[in-house]
């Protein structure tokens, strides 16, 4: 019996140290697959690569691995002139999976026109995917995805960070191009969310310390990017939200409610800008009827009650109005996409219990990767593939990356930057990114490389099939117009 449970407890420790074996990302890795899609009503055939490529340390040492899906078009075989897109997500801790198998890639989820989940999970042939016009890697940054620290001794410093993010992955998109033979390429950033912060970086980092130029940057539902806004500035900002989402709900004055979307933002806009926007810098000297006929506008605008907006001095925190906008049916209003719709436990109070709208993405993403990592693209591996992972604490000091794209632009006159927003998107509002995109470019001098595009849908709007389609083609059309005409100078 006692030679029994030695024998037993040797072979689990073998066992385990196996499994832990088994667990740990391989440093270098690529599997190659190939495929055939139709876009556009036309075919396209490609090979997808899944596979990690380190991240080095300054003695060339690997210290991290990063996974990454790398998708080509196989019947062009001049490289020179095709574009290259390089795609990120946020969070910070966020992996790429969301924008992989949403958006851009040749395949999307099996969700249903407005972007809800269906069963069984999976995923499908995405008609309107760029792969057509350019090739694509999506990259998931340390400790998301399958990516990991190799190194347990590396400060998490190291990546966990704005800059410390922007330099090591600045370093990891060179050694990709290179080992690509990608040099000659028209390249592309694209990045959501807080990825939109990686990407601006990126490309200033990029062109000045690695001296690579890049054609186009692409910003989905950008965060504020270390561009200055606090205070009045920031809560004016956030009322043609507001507006878009009452509109939604139909929760606007009947006169409002009876216009199109696209008629009633301007005003909004307007409003905001040269109405609320001086009363709350005013503060405690505006007069009091002043004050209630700027709330009883608010109100008009914002589909909650005056009374409400005096309470908060006019500036109406976000959580509170995904609270307070169906309080009176008992709902609330998701933060990233506030056509979602979620119950609270109670309905006091002055901030939901969860935002409705991810707790629904969530459950729709991570069955379908996991089923199309190991089935289609034959990556085999026992990781969890984390949505979210762990990067915390982040150092979010000295953010200067929406500045730095600025710059970025004026010293490269091929660089074209594009802008695409949610108006249902209560996490990073399209009237703050409007204001983001001007203060890129403070003195308008770059109006011909600049675009913005707004989406009737949320953070992630290609979640709704009509904004699918157009979200890309507006995509390709920004890489279409920003290629180069051969011999042509990068001058002003």
């Amino acid at each position: 019996m006692k030679k029994l449970n030695i024998a037993f407890l040797l072979f689990l420790s073998i066992s385990i140290a196996f499994a832990q074996t088994e667990r740990q990302i391989e440093i270098e890795s690529k599997v190659e697959t190939t495929h055939e899609t139709t876009i556009k009503g036309k075919k396209v055939p490609y090979k997808a690569t899944a596979g990690t490529q380190p991240v080095w340390n300054e003695a060339g040492k690997p210290i991290a691995s990063l996974f990454y899906t790398f998708y080509e078009r196989t019947d062009i075989s001049d490289k020179t002139t095709r574009p290259l897109v390089i795609s990120f997500n946020g969070g910070p801790g966020s992996a790429s999976i969301w924008m992989h198998l949403a958006y851009t890639g040749p395949v999307v989820l099996k969700i249903d026109d407005e972007g809800y989940p269906v069963q069984p999970y999976g995923t499908k042939s995405n008609p309107h995917s760029i792969l057509d016009v350019a090739d694509i890697v999506y990259v998931d940054p340390v400790n998301t995805g399958y990516s990991r620290i190799v190194d347990p001794e590396v400060p998490r410093s190291t990546f966990f960070g704005i800059n410390p993010d922007i330099k090591y992955l600045a370093d990891w998109v060179n050694t990709f191009v290179t080992r690509q033979n990608r040099w000659a390429s028209p390249k592309y950033l694209i990045g959501e969310s807080y990825g939109t912060t990686r990407v601006a970086g990126l490309v200033s980092q990029l062109q000045n310390a690695h001296w690579m130029y890049f054609n186009g940057v692409i910003l989905v539902s950008p965060t504020d990017m270390g561009i200055d806004r606090d205070g009045p500035v920031k809560m004016a900002n956030y009322l043609p939200y507001y507006t878009a989402t009452a509109w939604y709900h139909k929760q606007l004055p009947s006169d409002l409610q009876s216009k199109d979307l696209d008629q009633i933002l301007p005003e909004a806009e307007a409003f905001a800008v040269n109405e609320l926007l001086p009363a709350m810098v005013k503060g405690g000297s505006l007069s009091d009827s002043d004050r209630d006929a700027i709330a009883a506008k608010m109100s008009r605008y914002s589909g909650i009650s005056k009374e409400s907006i005096l309470s908060y001095n006019l500036m109406v925190p976000t959580s509170f109005f995904w609270k307070e906008l169906l309080r009176k049916d008992g709902l609330t209003v998701g933060r990233l996409d506030s056509r979602y719709r979620g119950v609270d436990r109670m309905d006091a109070g002055d901030r939901y219990d969860f935002d409705p709208a991810l707790t629904s993405w969530n459950h729709a993403f991570a069955p379908a990767f996991n089923i199309y990592a190991k089935n289609v693209l034959n990556f085999q591996t026992e990781l969890t593939y984390n949505l979210f992972g762990p990067v915390s604490p982040w150092d979010r000091s000295n953010e200067t990356t929406g500045y730095d794209l600025g710059t970025a632009m004026r010293q490269n006159p091929y660089l074209h930057l594009m802008v695409q927003s949610g108006y249902f998107d209560g996490g990073t509002d399209f009237f703050n990114a409007k204001y983001s995109l001007q203060h890129i470019d403070p003195t308008g001098k770059m109006k011909d490389r600049t675009f913005f595009k707004g989406y009737r849908s949320g953070h992630m709007m290609y979640l709704r099939a009509e904004d699918l389609a157009t979200s890309n083609e507006d995509i390709r059309q920004f890489i279409e117009n920003s290629k180069v005409a051969p011999g042509m100078p990068a001058k002003y």
